[in-house]
């Protein structure tokens, strides 16, 4: 039912407030290079993923190079991130993690370490 879909409460507003943000429309589709390095990076996430996952590991934590802060990424939304960068060529508008345990999440070289070792791990037996 339409009644049950929440509206825009600033839609056709000329103040609107978000209109500082630029449409999400505009963003210039990813170079060939840029949606390939996308692709590999979506398919190392489902790798890190299905190993670090049973290990407790909620996530991936990233030093972001804008604000020099790290941002917390569980595993859905990196997955949402870049198959949005993929289709879209940028990613998905989304709230920071909620108070994270640090613990609980590791950096992409870690987890990245981690399956090397499991790969050499399996060759060696």
């Amino acid at each position: 039912m339409l009644e049950d879909v929440p509206r825009d409460p600033f839609a056709d507003d000329p103040n609107d407030p978000s209109a500082a943000m630029g449409a999400l429309d505009d963003a210039e589709p990813l170079t060939a290079a840029e949606r390939d390095e996308a692709i590999t990076d979506l398919a190392d996430v489902e790798v890190f993923r299905s190993l670090l996952e049973p290990q407790g590991v909620l996530g991936l934590v990233l030093d972001c190079p804008e604000c020099g802060e790290q941002h917390f990424f569980d595993w859905e939304l990196l997955r949402g991130n870049l198959r949005q960068m993929i289709e879209k060529g940028q990613p998905q508008v989304h709230e920071p993690a909620f108070r994270p345990d640090p613990a609980d999440y590791v950096t992409w070289e870690y987890a990245r370490g981690y399956v090397d070792g499991v790969i050499d791990t399996e060759e060696r037996h």
